[in-house]
C-alpha cells in the first residue's frame, strides 16, 4: 500500500459499479415484474430488457478482469459479460477489500447500465410511472448499499430529468435517504424537458442548495454529449483509437456546464449551490476561467454586469473538478492553486478505461509529493470529506 494511505484519509470522487442483474426484480411490486429492467440473452448476447424492449448491453462495466489484468476497452469493457470481470465491479462487498487493498476510505459510485446520468431509462420507456419506479428502485436499492457500507461507499442518485417536478420531489426524498448529493444529466432536454440553464430548474437548484445536496455532472451523462463523442473521432481511425480520442474530448465537454451554468446567474440567485464537474480532469479549468471572464465582456457586456461578480470567480464558491491522471508538465502545485486547492477532488475512475490500477496512490504518491502538504491532503481528502459531510 502507497505510503499516502498512512499520512492520509484519502476518498475516492469517481468510480462505477455495475447494476446486480436483479436489482429491480427484487424490488418489484405487483404487477411491474416483467417491466423493471432484467436480463435475458439475446441472440447470444446478454441484454437489458426494459418493458419488452433490449435497450443495453448487459455488460461488466469494467477493463479489469477476474485475475486483476487491465485491458484496453475494445477488448474488456465493450465485449465482456459480468462474468469475465473482476467482482469488484459489481459486488459491493468485494468493493470493500478493493478500497482496503488501495487504502481508500470512501468512494462515490456512479451507474453504469442506466447511463451515467441516468438518461437511457428516459429515452428507452415512455411510460411516466415505469420511468419513475426504474429511478426510484435504483436510488433505493443505492441507499441500502451506502447504509450497509457505513458511508464508505457514496452512490450518487439519478434524478428523473424529464419532469422538473418529478427532479424536485426525488431530490427531498434522496435528502430523506441520506445521500451526499444527486446526480443530474447535462442534458435535461434530451427527455424533453427544459435545458438546464431555463429557469423552470430553478426550484431544483433551490432544494439542493437548502438540502446541502451538491449536483454532479459526469462525463457523458447525455445522449447529446454521447453524440458528440461519436463526433470527434474522425471515421478512418483505427477502431481502438477512437474510444482513445472520443473519452479525451469528453473530459472538455464538461466545459459546456460551467459555462451555461455560471452565465445563466444560477449562483446568483442560489449562492449555497455545489456543483462537481466528474471524470473531466482539471487541466482544461484555468483556460476556461479566463475565456469566460474574456468572452463575455466582449460579446455581451450588458449580460455580463448583471452578473454579481467575474465569471471565473464563481468556480471558487460553487464548483468542483476531479484530478486522477495529470502530470501538469511537472507544476502540479500551480495547477491546483489557478483551479483552487479549495476545489479539486481525487478519483480513481474504479474500474473504468482510464482508472488509475492496480495501485492507484501509488500511482499518484510522486506527484503528489510535489505539493504543499495542506494542499495534498485537501485533494486526497479533506475537500471531498467537507463536501460529502463524511
Amino acid at each position: 500500500m502507497a505510503k499516502l494511505a498512512e499520512e492520509l484519509r484519502v476518498v475516492d470522487a469517481d468510480s462505477h459499479m455495475t447494476e446486480a442483474h436483479d436489482l429491480w426484480l427484487k424490488r418489484a411490486p405487483k404487477g411491474y415484474e416483467d417491466r423493471l429492467p432484467r436480463v435475458e440473452e439475446v441472440d447470444g448476447r446478454p441484454m437489458w430488457i426494459l418493458d419488452g424492449e433490449p435497450f443495453s448491453f448487459a455488460g461488466g462495466g469494467s477493463v479489469i478482469d477476474r485475475d486483476g489484468g487491465k485491458h484496453p476497452h475494445a477488448e474488456s469493457q465493450a465485449v465482456w459479460g459480468i462474468e469475465q470481470v473482476h467482482q469488484a465491479a459489481y459486488d459491493p462487498e468485494l468493493r470493500l477489500q478493493v478500497l482496503d487493498e488501495f487504502g481508500i476510505s470512501a468512494q462515490v459510485v456512479y451507474p453504469n447500465t442506466i447511463g451515467l446520468g441516468g438518461q437511457r431509462v428516459a429515452a428507452s420507456v415512455a411510460d411516466p410511472a415505469l420511468r419513475r419506479l426504474c429511478v426510484e428502485i435504483y436510488n433505493d436499492a443505492m441507499a441500502e448499499m451506502q447504509e450497509w457500507s457505513g458511508n464508505r461507499l457514496l452512490p450518487m442518485p439519478i434524478l428523473p430529468s424529464w419532469s422538473v417536478d418529478d427532479s424536485v420531489r426525488e431530490a427531498e426524498r434522496c435528502a430523506t435517504l441520506g445521500f451526499r448529493g444527486v446526480n443530474m444529466t447535462s442534458d435535461p432536454q434530451d427527455a424533453g424537458s427544459p435545458d438546464l440553464v431555463n429557469r423552470a430548474w430553478d426550484p431544483l437548484w433551490e432544494v439542493c442548495a437548502d438540502l446541502s445536496l451538491p449536483v454532479h455532472f459526469h462525463i457523458g451523462a447525455s445522449l447529446t454529449s454521447l453524440n458528440f463523442y461519436g463526433q470527434y473521432f474522425m471515421p478512418s481511425q483505427h477502431e481502438v483509437v477512437k474510444p482513445a480520442i472520443g473519452g479525451a474530448m469528453l473530459f472538455i465537454n464538461n466545459a459546456r456546464v460551467l459555462i451555461n451554468t455560471i452565465f445563466a446567474g444560477i449562483f446568483d440567485r442560489y449562492p449555497k449551490l455545489k456543483m462537481v464537474s466528474v471524470e473531466s480532469g482539471i487541466g482544461w479549468i484555468p483556460f476556461m476561467l479566463e475565456t469566460m471572464d474574456y468572452e463575455i465582456w466582449e460579446n455581451a457586456p450588458v449580460q455580463a454586469a448583471e452578473l454579481a461578480r467575474m465569471p471565473s470567480e464563481y468556480f471558487q464558491h460553487h464548483w468542483y473538478g476531479t484530478f486522477w491522471f495529470e502530470k501538469a508538465q511537472g507544476d502540479l502545485q500551480h495547477l491546483v492553486d489557478a483551479v483552487g486547492e479549495d476545489n479539486v477532488l481525487f478519483e480513481t475512475d474504479f474500474p473504468h478505461p482510464t482508472c488509475l490500477f492496480p495501485d492507484p496512490l501509488g500511482t499518484v504518491e510522486e506527484k503528489m509529493s510535489t505539493l504543499r502538504p495542506e494542499t495534498r491532503r485537501k485533494v486526497m481528502g479533506e475537500n471531498a470529506a467537507a463536501l460529502y459531510r463524511l
